[in-house]
């Protein structure tokens, strides 16, 4: 509920000073659409040609890509439909998969590791697999950490985690508890036929 202090406020904001241009314009005398476009970074491609000096490099670009959409798609005639035409816009505009950069560096994969080293991974995490961790120890032997996974495993820090884990679940109360209850048995009917 508002309070008389709190309603004052609202009031005291909401009492702005008239002006003039709150009114209506007396020039419109009947409906008209106002365009007001949202403002927006300059762009090569809405920047006209017009405006721009016989020196900037904005023109050579805009050139360029006219003249690389105009020659990628052929020219729709009058007898073709909408649809076609606008394939042949969207194939102009469109960017060639074999032109771009790989996400990531292409690489072969690396079959390396002897019997010695793969050894040598499981005594150092059965050791310390505190400090061997399975990124350690995949940067050392320069593998993934999915094969250092495959090669040994480390079930006391797997127990530690998940009794760490149990602890946190422990202070939960019960609505917390009941909905990842319930979220746990709508996974399971994820899989199932509805």
């Amino acid at each position: 509920r508002r309070n008389a202090a709190s309603y004052r406020r609202t009031r005291k904001l909401l009492r702005v000073k008239q002006d003039p241009s709150f009114a209506p314009a007396t020039t419109e005398t009947k409906d008209h659409i106002i365009f007001n476009p949202p403002p927006s970074v300059p762009n090569v491609y809405h920047t006209p040609s017009k405006f721009l000096p016989q020196s900037d490099p904005r023109r050579k670009l805009y050139e360029e890509a006219l003249s690389a959409s105009k020659s990628g798609a052929r020219a729709p005639t009058e007898k073709t439909s909408i649809l076609a035409r606008i394939a042949a816009q969207r194939q102009a505009t469109q960017v060639n998969a074999k032109s771009l950069k790989p996400v990531r560096p292409e690489y072969e994969k690396q079959y390396h590791l002897t019997q010695v080293e793969i050894d040598e991974i499981i005594r150092l995490r059965t050791e310390d697999p505190y400090y061997w961790s399975r990124v350690r120890l995949a940067e050392k032997f320069k593998c993934s950490q999915f094969f250092v996974s495959l090669c040994v495993t480390a079930p006391e820090r797997a127990k530690q985690a998940e009794a760490k884990i149990d602890a946190i679940k422990d202070k939960w109360g019960r609505t917390k508890s009941e909905a990842r209850l319930a979220r746990s048995e709508r996974k399971k009917l994820w899989g199932r036929d509805a």
